[in-house]
């Protein structure tokens, strides 16, 4: 079958970084522990440099730089940010150079934290790395990042800056109109329905592209969001608004009401970044069971969303659930040291 036709989204500035359409795969081990029919939207195989949802993201905000003829990427992201890392790699085969300012937002870490992980594979790319004090201003350190570009662009260079305030376009959303897409095309090819869709909501455009593309293509499943980064009653208003700006750059205005958004903070605490009990047993969990990896940062968290609603008896007893899986595997070895201690904990992993 071919792809479902939004010309307005066919018609916006795109390069093809991904190798797509991901996996749709079942996870049965895990779906019978939980009591439901569990099956795994695969978007930590879209390939570029060890893949992930941002991937489909930067296909957007790199078509917007080609169409601006840039040669100098600039983006800011948390120190083990998978964001940043695929930026670099998009970049550098795009043939630009990549600034990435790499925020403090995750307190108490060990130093492998910041050379490990993420952080190697930027330093392997070329990445140009500075460092921003402050984890929870988006502002600010979009500010930081611009008068880096506007140094650049006074010594001859085009730079784009790829921004982290909610103020600006959410081109990255685009990415999961696609995918929503793409799932379409695999649900009709398989004959298969979900009762219910789990995401990571951080930034909100993975988790706004997809709920704008599933409800433009009229499909009305319920997309229920893991706060990952900032609580429910923050996360869901922010949501909303993206909601309605990408639903506006694909011409489908008043796709999406406020009744579409749901997000669920129940396993968010301590805060992002912050390995919590929930985590972990979800990691733990997956890995044993389908010999699934997750990171601490995102699908770890995700999962144990996934995990708490199943036991509550939200999705109910044999329902067919899609967990996308947004990759972030690099981060794991950022968190070796913590990872470790906790499996330790667990008297996992030791030798005889």
């Amino acid at each position: 079958m071919s792809e479902v036709a939004l010309d307005a989204l066919d018609a916006i500035p795109r390069v093809r970084l991904g190798h797509v359409p991901t996996p749709l795969d079942a996870a049965p081990a895990l779906g019978r522990e939980l009591g439901i029919d569990l099956h795994i939207k695969r978007d930590d195989c879209t390939g570029l440099a060890f893949g992930g949802n941002k991937v489909r993201q930067l296909e957007f905000y790199l078509g917007a730089a080609r169409a601006e003829n840039a040669d100098y990427i600039l983006i800011t992201g948390a120190v083990q940010s998978n964001f940043v890392r695929l930026a670099a790699a998009a970049a550098r085969i795009q043939g630009m150079d990549i600034h990435i300012q790499l925020e403090e937002r995750v307190p108490d870490m060990h130093e492998s934290y910041r050379l490990s992980g993420n952080v190697l594979l930027n330093r392997l790319l070329g990445a140009r790395l500075s460092s921003f004090p402050v984890g929870e201003d988006e502002s600010a350190a979009d500010a930081g990042i611009e008068a880096i570009a506007k140094h650049l662009a006074a010594q001859g260079r085009r730079p784009y800056v790829i921004h982290l305030g909610i103020e600006h376009p959410p081109l990255g959303g685009l990415g999961y109109v696609v995918a929503a897409r793409e799932l379409a095309v695999q649900m009709t090819e398989r004959n298969v329905a979900f009762d219910h869709v789990v995401v990571a909501s951080g930034s909100a455009l993975t988790h706004s592209g997809l709920l704008v593309g599933l409800r433009a293509l009229g499909n009305r499943v319920p997309v229920t969001g893991v706060c990952v980064r900032r609580g429910a009653r923050d996360q869901r208003p922010r949501v909303l608004k993206r909601c309605r700006e990408i639903a506006a750059l694909i011409a489908k205005d008043a796709c999406v009401d406020a009744d579409d958004v749901r997000v669920f903070d129940g396993v968010l605490a301590p805060g992002y970044g912050r390995l919590n009990a929930e985590t972990m047993e979800a990691m733990v969990m997956a890995a044993r069971l389908e010999a699934l990896m997750l990171d601490p940062v995102y699908t770890g968290k995700t999962m144990a969303g996934l995990v708490a609603l199943a036991r509550e008896g939200v999705f109910g007893k044999g329902a067919r659930v899609l967990f996308i899986h947004t990759g972030g595997l690099p981060a794991l070895f950022g968190y070796e040291r913590i990872l470790s201690q906790r499996l330790g904990d667990l008297g996992e992993g030791t030798t005889a």
